[in-house]
């Protein structure tokens, strides 16, 4: 599909003043230009022209909001300076899988005051030694080349995730200074009670085992004492057995002494 039939359909019946994000990618420019984007585009501050055979920025309208441009995948070799007189803002530019071999064709990027991340990846230049190191010599605006910056910290998504992130950080550590109201007092009475309920529950653990172990002693001696009367009342009865054959013995020997006297005096008579 061709540029300018592309751009009308992604206006989908909107005016281009009120467009502020326009997305051409892997559509066909007509030799190598840019075509059917104008001036009236004055509100936007997002294009991506990604693998439209582009050679030249020639057209580039003027676009005074325009912060992101992506350009990657295209052929093309020079004609950066365009860049600065048309879209001064810029602070993000892809131009990674390009033309571009040589620093004296970055050079023109100095003028983009703005400009904070610059991508040339898969571009010749990057294969020149001391390349990375040259570039941020070159463009001392930018604080990441090709997604690092020179400490080789990665770059973040977009600037808006850095602020939210930022928004996000200071709630939190809002809310880590703060507390919830109460929250401490409201802890130190939940631990009270459970101090209380441990104390409540040992005093009644305690209790039945202190009376379990005086019933098991008095049972226990209430057995000895009725185990030694039973002893002694054995004792008296086999005692008293022994008294009573004692006595009918004595009695039977005095039986038979009287019986023997009684004979003797028949004998004499």
């Amino acid at each position: 599909m061709e540029m300018k039939k592309r751009i009308n359909l992604e206006l989908r019946n909107r005016a281009p003043e009120e467009v502020t994000e326009l997305v051409l990618d892997n559509c066909h420019s007509v030799n190598g230009e840019i075509e059917g984007l104008s001036d009236t585009f004055k509100e936007l501050e997002f294009l991506s022209l990604a693998n439209v055979e582009l050679t030249s920025l020639a057209r580039l309208p003027s676009l005074s909001k325009l912060r992101k441009l992506e350009l990657s995948d295209n052929i093309i070799s020079g004609g950066l300076e365009v860049l600065a007189e048309k879209c001064p803002n810029l602070t993000y530019l892809n131009l990674s899988g390009n033309k571009i071999k040589d620093l004296s064709t970055v050079e023109a990027l100095q003028n983009l005051k703005s400009l904070k991340s610059l991508d040339l990846f898969n571009c010749e230049i990057t294969n020149l030694e001391d390349y990375r190191e040259s570039v941020f010599d070159l463009l001392q605006q930018i604080t990441y080349l090709d997604g690092f910056d020179q400490e080789d910290n990665e770059a973040p998504d977009s600037e808006e995730d850095d602020d939210d992130d930022g928004d996000e950080d200071d709630e939190e550590d809002e809310e880590d200074e703060a507390g919830p109201p109460g929250g401490y007092e409201e802890d130190d009475d939940d631990d009270d009670e459970e101090d209380e309920d441990e104390d409540d529950e040992d005093e009644a653990g305690s209790d039945p085992g202190e009376g379990e172990e005086e019933e098991v002693g008095l049972s226990y001696l209430m057995k000895e004492e009725i185990q030694d009367e039973e002893d002694d009342d054995d004792y008296v009865e086999e005692g008293g057995e022994e008294e009573e054959e004692e006595e009918e013995e004595a009695t039977r020997g005095e039986k038979r002494k009287r019986d023997a006297a009684d004979e003797g005096e028949e004998e004499d008579d």
